[in-house]
């Protein structure tokens, strides 16, 4: 599996040895390791991300801090949806399933009320954020 970016592998490296905590800006942070298939390369790519408890699924942000793009990781699930979510101690497969209208909009609400930094990365894009729910396979 490769990692994207230096900054990710001490992220990931730290999850992995500490059953899926982290400190720095990620401290107390619901947390987990998204891995996807890159859509040009087909090698595995795993990224830090923060997610939402919704019922039977998780729910990812595209927010990529607010940048003009969508990050990599969105791109590639979109492209395969076939994914493995890392959450504390447990690993598995998962499809990704972008959310849209009602839902999209009401779970990015909720995000954005329990950390207020999500609703600043949509006001500095023209983007719209998408929202994800990781729908665990069995």
């Amino acid at each position: 599996m490769t990692d994207a970016g230096d900054w990710n592998s001490g992220i990931i490296t730290e999850f992995r040895a500490n059953e899926g905590k982290v400190g720095g800006p990620f401290e107390g942070a619901p947390l987990l390791l998204l891995t996807t298939t890159g859509r040009k390369s087909g090698r595995t790519f795993t990224s830090p991300v923060m997610y939402l408890a919704d019922g039977g699924r998780l729910l990812v942000f595209g927010s990529k801090g607010g940048a003009p793009e969508h990050p990599d990781w969105y791109l590639n699930l979109v492209n395969n949806p076939a994914v493995t979510v890392e959450v504390g101690t447990e690993t598995f497969p998962a499809r990704a399933v972008v959310l849209e209208g009602e839902d999209r909009d009401r779970m990015f609400a909720e995000q954005a009320r329990r950390v207020p930094g999500f609703a600043e990365y949509q006001a500095n894009t023209d983007r719209v954020i998408p929202v994800i729910a990781l729908m665990r396979e069995s």
